[in-house]
């Protein structure tokens, strides 16, 4: 008998975490979307269910359950990130091929606003509900690299702060503190969100060129997925590096679900690595989860414990997808 989807998906919701815990993840479905261009960050929404995928000059969104495109923000031109702050009904994208930034209503997907020239490459943010703005990543190195910040309420960016470097992933602890990751120096700048200043830069001691980052915030633990296929997890209080378990090459995502203790690296040779958090100090690769070429960033479901990846087919020799081939692969137990 075949059993309808919204069932299998209202199970694996009720599924306690203990189950999640021990089963084996792999692909278990795709979710075509097509079209032409380039991808970057995905973001997903626990409270709508709602997936925001980056894609060329749009944002394509989905249901998560589903995958049924429910409509699209545009332009964004070159997008890279996404981010949403739910208390204002606002959303966010960085959109790189023209230095600016899209405020846009996430129940109706219309832009609300454009926010010029924030600064070159901006890439990565992040909303911290605590300073009630957003942090925008600007990574051009050549430039040095410097941090856009962005009021959430009226979208005006109120400062600027200059750290350096190749600026990448963006993680918050909630308590003041935000962590981003300088690629090009393999180093982390700490920075306090209330004062608006670095108070400090650590190494990421054998890692090198870190991209994604997570954090646990109940244990401490900062998680640096990094090119030389490793994920170094750092003591976010103290900066010391506490392990380097393997990942797979490639990396450009990370995700940690505190549920499950799981940490995923999404690594663009076409792995998932899985890495169990048994103690703050102890980490083990649990799974390698095979996926498809190309499929670099993540974007986390806590209450399925499933994960959605980006990619497309590409020819030989091609940065971008093949036109029409474009996919989120949804990875769970």
């Amino acid at each position: 008998m075949r059993i309808p989807a919204a069932i299998c998906l209202a199970v694996a919701a009720a599924l306690p975490a203990a189950a999640a815990e021990t089963a084996t993840l792999h692909v278990t479905a795709r979710y075509e979307i097509g079209g032409e261009g380039g991808y970057d960050y995905i973001r997903f929404d626990d409270s709508t269910r709602r997936l925001f995928v980056a894609h060329g000059s749009r944002v394509e969104v989905l249901d998560g359950d589903t995958g049924k495109k429910l409509g699209e923000i545009a332009p964004t031109n070159g997008v890279h990130g996404i981010a949403l702050a739910p208390e204002f009904q606002h959303g966010f994208t960085t959109n790189g091929a023209d230095r600016s930034v899209t405020m846009f209503d996430p129940r109706t997907l219309a832009t609300l606003k454009v926010i010029k020239y924030t600064g070159v490459k901006p890439d990565a943010l992040e909303y911290d509900p605590d300073t009630k703005r957003v942090y925008v990543a600007n990574g051009d190195a050549k430039l040095g690299g410097d941090l856009t910040v962005i009021d959430a309420a009226t979208g005006a960016i109120t400062a600027t702060l200059d750290l350096g470097g190749k600026l990448e992933g963006v993680a918050l602890d909630g308590k003041g503190r935000m962590f981003v990751a300088a690629e090009d120096r393999s180093v982390v700048h700490v920075v306090d969100t209330h004062a608006l200043k670095v108070v400090a830069q650590w190494p990421l001691g054998p890692g090198t060129e870190p991209t994604g980052v997570a954090i646990d915030r109940d244990h401490h633990r900062l998680f640096f997925a990094c090119a030389n296929r490793l994920l170094v997890v750092l003591d976010s209080e103290t900066g010391r590096v506490v392990a380097t378990p393997p990942i797979g090459d490639g990396p450009d995502g990370a995700a940690f679900d505190p549920s499950t203790g799981r940490i995923y690296t999404s690594n663009r040779e076409g792995t998932v690595t899985v890495v169990k958090e048994a103690g703050p100090d102890d980490y083990r690769v649990e799974q390698t989860v095979a996926t498809e070429p190309g499929a670099r960033t993540i974007a986390l479901d806590g209450r399925t414990h499933r994960i959605f990846l980006p990619t497309g087919k590409f020819a030989p020799g091609s940065r971008g997808p093949i036109p029409g081939s474009f996919v989120v692969l949804v990875v769970g137990p």
